[in-house]
């Protein structure tokens, strides 16, 4: 695994709302990030969704089950669960959420698109809306 790869891992698997920091070891000064939500430039643009992330969250874990990587083109896709706790979801109770990361990176990761279900993230969590799509789910597979 490349440097930049690696440190991106283990960066992940430690982040805390206590160390936040420690993304400019991962991230390039000029990073893209992209999610379901947002889509940020730049370190300290990143550095603050994640500060505000951890405010509204009990606690955020990540977990990366596999890594491919492609050495010639600088890319990888990175296979990872999220465990979080929101007190007004879930009744504050654990929430787990499998997702994907796209990166392209030199030195340090450059560019990141997360994929992920916003249902099993959020919308399955949120009182009546949750109820709802769960139905819709049942009835789409039946």
């Amino acid at each position: 695994m490349s440097a930049a790869l690696d440190d991106f891992v283990r960066v992940y698997q430690q982040l805390g709302k206590d160390n936040l920091v420690s993304l400019a070891e991962a991230y390039s000064p000029d990073v893209i990030f992209q999610d379901p939500w947002h889509k940020l430039q730049g370190l300290a643009a990143l550095q603050a969704y994640f500060a505000n992330l951890y405010t509204n969250l009990s606690y955020c874990r990540f977990t990366i089950h596999q890594v491919q990587e492609n050495t010639t083109d600088a890319n990888a896709f990175v296979l990872w669960q999220m465990d979080y706790a929101h007190p007004r979801l879930n009744s504050g109770n654990n929430i787990q959420v499998d997702g994907v990361s796209h990166l392209q990176f030199a030195e340090k990761v450059t560019y990141q698109r997360d994929y992920a279900d916003m249902g099993q993230m959020l919308y399955e969590h949120v009182p009546l809306l949750g109820a709802a799509i769960r139905f819709l789910k049942r009835r789409a597979t039946a």
